[in-house]
C-alpha cells in the first residue's frame, strides 16, 4: 500500500469515474485502474462497485476511503513540517545556559535575536554546567552558553566574550575607598561564595587563592542575586561577574571595586553538537551576541 494508491482511491470515490479520476491524478486510466485493482488484491476486499457507466465505493470501501483521506492529511502535515525544517531559523531553539549567566545575558540577547531571527524563539533551560553537558549530549538541548573550559566529546565551542570579575562590598566597608584590589587581598572568612558545584565558585577560588572555603552555609548562596543581597545586608564581601552588576542589577547599598591588572575574568562560549542540523541557528546566535551593547562584555570577534 502506497500513498499514491490512497490518492487514487480517494480521487475515484470523489469523481465516480475512472477517466476523470485518472485525469485529476495526472495519470493514464489504465495506470489508475491497475493500481486500484492491485490494492484491492492486497487488502482482500473490493473497494468499489463497478457497473456500466458508474463506479462507487462499497460499504467497506467507503470506510477505507475515509481512512485514506485521514492518512493523506497526516502525510501532508509531514511534508509541511519538513518544508519548515528547510528554514533553519524557523521554529524554537532549545538553549541551555548556566545560572550565573542566564538572568543577565538573556534579556539583551533575546532583544538582539528578535532582529536577527524573529521566528526562532528560545526554549530556555537554566542549569549547572555538568547537567547542561549531559543534556547537550542526550539531545535535550540544542546549544548551551557556558564558561570555558567546556571539554565534551563531540561538542564544538565558539568563544563569545570575556567578562571581568569585580569585588563587591557593603557601603561603609573599609575597602570602599580603594581604587582597585589585588586578587590576593580578597581573603578571610567574610568572603561570600556560591554553593559547591557551581562553576563560578570554582573560578573565584581559582582567581583569589587566599579565599578560604566557608565552613558554614551562612557564607554560601544559591545564586548571584542572593550573594548580592547578602553583601548589601552587611554579611560580608564577594566577587561577582561584571554582567551581574550592571543596570538594572546595580544596588546603592553595595560598592563595586575593580581588580588590579591582570583582572580575573571568565570566557563565555557557545557550545553545540558537531552534527547539529541547524548551523544557521548557531550563526544567528553569534550575530545576536555581536550586537550586544554592554560594558560588561568584551566581545571576541
Amino acid at each position: 500500500m502506497t500513498l499514491t494508491e490512497l490518492r487514487y482511491i480517494v480521487a475515484l470515490a470523489q469523481e465516480g469515474n475512472f477517466s476523470r479520476a485518472a485525469e485529476s491524478c495526472s495519470v493514464s486510466q489504465p495506470t489508475l485502474s491497475v493500481a486500484i485493482a492491485r490494492l484491492e488484491d492486497e487488502l482482500g476486499v473490493q473497494l468499489f462497485e463497478r457497473g456500466k457507466g458508474f463506479v462507487s465505493p462499497s460499504a467497506v470501501g467507503a470506510r477505507v476511503v475515509e481512512q485514506a483521506r485521514q492518512a493523506l492529511r497526516e502525510a501532508e502535515k509531514v511534508r509541511q513540517v519538513a518544508m519548515q525544517g528547510r528554514d533553519q531559523l524557523d521554529g524554537p531553539l532549545r538553549l541551555g545556559v548556566i545560572h550565573t549567566i542566564g538572568p543577565y545575558l538573556l534579556p539583551r540577547l533575546i532583544h538582539a535575536l528578535k532582529r536577527v531571527a524573529p521566528h526562532m524563539p528560545l526554549a530556555i533551560e537554566e542549569n549547572m554546567t555538568a547537567n547542561l553537558a549531559d543534556m547537550l549530549r542526550d539531545n535535550e538541548v540544542d546549544v548551551v552558553i557556558v564558561a570555558l573550559p567546556f571539554d565534551v566529546p563531540g561538542v564544538l565551542t565558539r568563544a563569545l566574550y570575556d567578562e571581568s570579575f569585580k569585588v563587591v562590598v557593603p557601603r561603609g566597608h573599609p575597602w570602599e575607598k580603594k581604587a582597585c584590589i589585588a586578587p590576593e587581598e580578597v581573603a578571610g572568612d567574610e568572603v561570600l561564595l556560591l554553593k559547591a558545584g557551581n562553576c563560578f565558585r570554582d573560578q573565584v577560588l581559582g582567581a583569589c587563592p587566599e579565599v578560604s572555603s566557608p565552613d558554614t552555609d551562612v557564607r554560601l548562596g544559591h545564586s548571584i542575586g542572593t550573594i548580592r543581597c547578602m553583601v548589601a545586608s552587611g554579611l560580608g564581601v564577594s566577587v561577582l561577574p561584571d554582567g551581574a552588576l550592571q543596570h538594572p542589577y546595580s544596588n546603592d547599598m553595595i560598592s563595586v571595586i575593580p581588580f588590579s591588572e591582570p583582572v580575573p575574568a571568565r570566557r563565555v562560549a557557545l557550545a553545540w553538537r558537531s552534527g547539529f542540523v541547524r548551523p544557521k541557528a548557531i550563526d544567528a546566535l553569534l550575530t545576536a551576541v555581536q550586537q550586544l551593547d554592554s560594558p560588561a562584555y568584551r566581545l571576541i570577534r
